[in-house]
């Protein structure tokens, strides 16, 4: 379950809440709400400052507990960094801290101040959702694959509420934190699918997932290819993925129908439940983390989720093509050639660019709905994390203004994206002298060449790419799915009902 969001016109003074969060620059001058607290409390604050307790240096929290003469139980105070240089990223980061120390704190509900901060070019409304984002965010507890365990002996954090002391600004309040509490739950449906073991999150259960998405939501209805249906349609690249595993690969299709006759919107997700990387098998070390390899797939579900719950006044359609990439005698191999969808035919040189193959698929199966736009959202290689990193999603697109309406929405979100290029002169690298396109372009460029490939599967139809290999978990053996890059797509969504 998301936090429950609220605001509140309380003084911070006067605010009864377990904890009351307010911010310090790390010119250690008081003003605002922790001033106001400061001043009520006989300088508690300050004393912290003085003993060096609170520096106010970006990162850092201090935690004030049972202060005299206000009605907070507790006050953390979080570090803002330069106020000179105080920006939505710095808020950003100053909401995430608040968030991960609140977790850790035998608490079920506090209040934030973090929004009277002044964040240049920025409104309340996207104070409040971003405040109320990071703190649902930080609050995510994986438990499902852990040992049952009894009831937890103190409490956990369920809710908060943020100030909002403009009444004129209510109603932008409220509709900013129906938003979020949308997206949070959206995040929230893409970490759990990322974060379960891949055997429990297989194609089936993804499949099972989407089902008892539509069951749950008037107005969804979702449709599951079997491999013969596959078949049927000639999905050649698609199959010649999944064939090599025990797993057999879905097809999922869901729909919302909230825009009445007016073209719908596609989302294809890439979904590899697990990626062996086949014939040309990973080496062992972190192939563990192949599991996030659908986080493409959650995402597209997460976003789509969220915008049902928003009954967004538009047509939505979500598709998932599902599959195992595993090592088998019946597994496709280098050097095979598969036939797709499209009827282009597809030169395997590396079982391991296998994303790409299933997307291909699903990609042209998408045109059949005469989709206004198609996003796919994929973890599709690891050079577009050597580019770009862990912090943006690289996005290709040939369209301009779809891509800006893409990066604003990363921007508003930090969700954020960077535009990487998609020219034809990549095209050749694509070269085969088998088939029409190999599945690799070589050692140069290969974010790069993965959506040209793609590129040749949308028939000149306004289509965007990302690639979320970097941004879509964290690594390491405890690295948890991050929910991204719902963000971004859901207020993708939102901005085309403005």
């Amino acid at each position: 379950m998301t936090l429950k969001f609220s605001t509140t016109a309380d003084a911070p003074e006067t605010a009864a809440t377990p904890c009351l969060v307010v911010g310090l620059y790390d010119d250690r001058t008081l003003d605002g709400s922790a001033a106001r607290i400061d001043g009520k409390s006989g300088g508690a604050i300050q004393r912290l400052i003085d003993g060096g307790d609170a520096t106010g240096k970006p990162g850092g929290t201090t935690l004030l507990f049972g202060p005299a003469g206000i009605a907070a139980a507790r006050v953390l105070v979080v570090g803002l960094g330069d106020r000179r240089k105080f920006d939505a990223a710095a808020f950003h980061r100053a909401a995430n801290d608040a968030g991960r120390a609140l977790k850790g704190l035998p608490i079920e509900s506090a209040v934030s101040f973090l929004t009277e901060l002044e964040v240049p070019g920025r409104d309340l409304a996207w104070k409040l959702r971003t405040a109320a984002l990071a703190a649902d965010a930080q609050a995510y507890r994986y438990t499902a694959t852990f040992k049952p365990k009894d009831a937890p002996k103190t409490p956990q954090l369920a809710a908060i509420a943020f100030a909002a002391a403009d009444p004129t600004a209510k109603d932008d309040g409220d509709r900013a934190l129906t938003e979020a509490a949308a997206i949070a739950s959206g995040v929230r449906f893409a970490k759990e699918l990322g974060n379960l073991p891949p055997n429990i999150c297989n194609p089936g259960y993804l499949a099972a997932q989407a089902r008892r998405l539509a069951d749950e939501h008037a107005g969804v209805t979702v449709e599951v290819l079997e491999r013969e249906d596959m078949a049927k349609l000639g999905m050649g690249s698609l199959l010649g993925v999944a064939q090599g595993s025990a797993n057999p690969p879905k097809l999922i299709v869901l729909q919302w129908n909230g825009g009445g006759d007016a073209r719908p919107y596609a989302f294809v997700g890439k979904g590899i439940t697990f990626d062996t990387g086949g014939i040309s098998i990973k080496p062992g070390a972190g192939m563990e983390e192949m599991k996030f390899d659908m986080c493409g797939a959650a995402g597209v579900l997460g976003a789509f989720l969220s915008a049902v719950e928003l009954k967004l006044p538009i047509n939505l359609v979500c598709i998932v093509p599902a599959v195992e990439n595993m090592p088998d005698g019946n597994s496709y191999r280098p050097s095979d050639v598969l036939t797709s969808m499209s009827g282009l035919t597809i030169e395997v040189l590396n079982t391991d660019a296998e994303g790409r193959l299933i997307l291909c698929d699903a990609l042209t199966y998408a045109q059949k709905f005469d989709p206004q736009v198609i996003v796919d959202a994929a973890t599709l290689t690891g050079a577009c994390v050597v580019a770009l990193g862990k912090h943006a999603s690289g996005l290709m697109t040939k369209d301009d203004e779809l891509a800006e309406q893409l990066l604003a929405a990363g921007t508003a979100t930090h969700d954020r994206a960077w535009r990487l290029p998609l020219w034809d002169d990549y095209q050749s690298q694509l070269d085969s002298g088998f088939a029409d396109v190999a599945n690799i372009g070589g050692k140069y460029a290969g974010a790069i060449t993965a959506g040209c490939f793609l590129a040749r599967f949308v028939n000149g139809r306004r289509w965007a790419h990302l690639d979320v290999a970097g941004t879509a978990w964290d690594e390491g053996r405890k690295g948890l799915a991050t929910g991204r890059p719902v963000p971004l797509l859901v207020q993708y969504l939102i901005d085309r009902c403005a």
